[in-house]
């Protein structure tokens, strides 16, 4: 099947007409209400937690939260180890082959025991090394770091995931975290030292495991269903260790710029940078809730037809685009009084930061959605490449921009990154040139490509 023979039917957007194509499709309401539980949940996550997080970086002072949020990005360069990349492989097997969904979940559960057992170890050497006469940041982080432990627990929102049912796991996040954002408002009401913040986000993580396999013996097979199967781990990381040199790479460019600032130019510059960092990154959960949503669709259109494949490919590029466009361009006007309001005077220098920063949103939507491709066609090789390319590229580009432009220039970089990995990979590569054709045709402001959505 070739690009150029896929048609896309123009679309009729009067609601009703909209309403009676929805009534029509039991399996699209079904991946609308997904969306909706998992857009419910962040939404809440975006208000309350930025509310509070705000609150405690004004409570914190730039210094501080610039550490807490070091040792944050430090832990989180290592998660991927904890996890081994299994999400989308084991979301692909239990939707592919259900009658093998014991082995799969009780072996990816047991993978990923082991991989945060390793993660932890990686982190407690790394921060030895990065600062080995810090004993402060080292405590932090390896409080921080013991978080990976608890990634196992994640085998069972996976479950979840597959049946399109995550409103269950929705129900248990947000327990957790409801009950921590009390916690958070009570310690700083009681002026309390930075150290007992890290605990409340160590704590906050092991409540939230503990809740989603609580929810998983309730709601979903329970644990007996798991068995474990060397064989079967094998498979599993034979598909998915391109998918952990990958998600390093994700990693290494989508925090390295904090570390390097906090190595290159102090804890401080990491807090007022993390402050626009927030505020950007928070608008990330709309394209993983909708591609989490889609993704079983996304195989089964890949098995239905090639056409209706990559047909829903280009609704999702139009969907992304509009939804980052609108999301950046307010946002750049409205940065510096924003970061002002927020966080008061002393992150004042965030506001620029943040108007840099949020384009990155455009290409990080596009790379979410265009990430999907690579694991139905399981060429997760060429998603270790894009990927590194953009670590690569930030790398690179943090180590010329922050001596001279400091921050901005961090936020310079990851724009750059972002675009080069979910944008120009595709332009170099043959195989993913179709990808880059219909990027194009979403980035295109004459094509009206979000009404595709709800065209089948």
């Amino acid at each position: 099947m070739r690009l150029k023979d896929i048609r896309f039917a123009p679309v009729n957007f009067h609601p009703a007409s909209i309403w009676r194509s929805l009534q029509q499709r039991p399996a699209l309401i079904k991946i609308l209400s997904n969306i909706g539980w998992l857009t419910a949940d962040k939404l809440l996550r975006m208000g309350m937690g930025l509310l509070v997080g705000v609150w405690v970086a004004r409570y914190l002072g730039p210094e501080q939260f610039g550490l807490i949020n070091y040792a944050s990005a430090f832990v989180s360069l290592f998660a991927v180890v904890a996890t081994l990349g299994l999400n989308s492989i084991v979301v692909r097997d239990l939707v592919t082959a259900p009658d093998h969904a014991g082995l799969t979940l009780g072996t990816a559960a047991m993978l990923q025991l082991l991989g945060g057992l390793l993660a932890f170890a990686l982190v407690l050497v790394s921060i030895w090394l990065a600062r080995p006469d810090d004993g402060t940041t080292q405590g932090i982080v390896a409080i921080l770091g013991s978080s990976l432990l608890f990634k196992a627990t994640e085998t069972a929102s996976y479950w979840f995931e597959a049946q399109v049912q995550s409103k269950y796991v929705v129900w248990a996040n947000n327990a957790a975290f409801l009950t921590f954002i009390a916690v958070k408002i009570i310690l700083i009401l009681a002026n309390a030292p930075l150290i007992t913040f890290v605990w409340a986000m160590l704590g906050e993580t092991a409540l939230a495991a503990l809740a989603v396999v609580a929810m998983f013996m309730s709601r979903g097979p329970g644990l007996t269903l798991l068995s474990v199967q060397s064989a079967r781990a094998r498979t599993l990381l034979r598909d998915s260790w391109p998918l952990i040199l990958s998600g390093l790479a994700i990693a290494f460019y989508m925090k390295i710029d904090q570390i390097m600032l906090g190595q290159m130019l102090g804890d401080e510059a990491v807090g007022i940078y993390s402050a626009a960092v927030r505020i950007s990154e928070v608008w990330y959960f709309i394209p993983m809730s909708i591609v989490a949503s889609l993704f079983p669709a996304i195989i089964d259109a890949k098995t239905t037809s090639e056409s209706l494949y990559y047909q829903r490919f280009q609704r999702l590029y139009d969907l992304m685009v509009w939804l980052s466009l609108a999301i950046a361009l307010p946002m750049t006007f409205l940065s510096n009084s924003l970061i002002t309001f927020l966080y008061g005077t002393a992150y004042a220098e965030a506001g620029l930061v943040l108007a840099v920063h949020i384009w990155a949103s455009v290409f990080v939507f596009l790379g979410v959605a265009s990430g999907q491709w690579f694991i139905v066609e399981n060429r997760q090789i060429l998603s270790l490449q894009r990927t590194a390319l953009g670590a690569f590229v930030n790398v690179g580009l943090n180590l010329i921009l922050i001596p001279g432009l400091g921050i901005l220039g961090a936020a310079m970089a990851t724009v750059v990154a972002q675009s080069a990995a979910a944008i120009f990979f595709d332009l170099l590569n043959r195989e993913t040139r179709p990808m880059f054709v219909m990027k194009m045709r979403a980035l295109n402001p004459l094509r009206l490509g979000i009404a595709n959505v709800f065209h089948s």
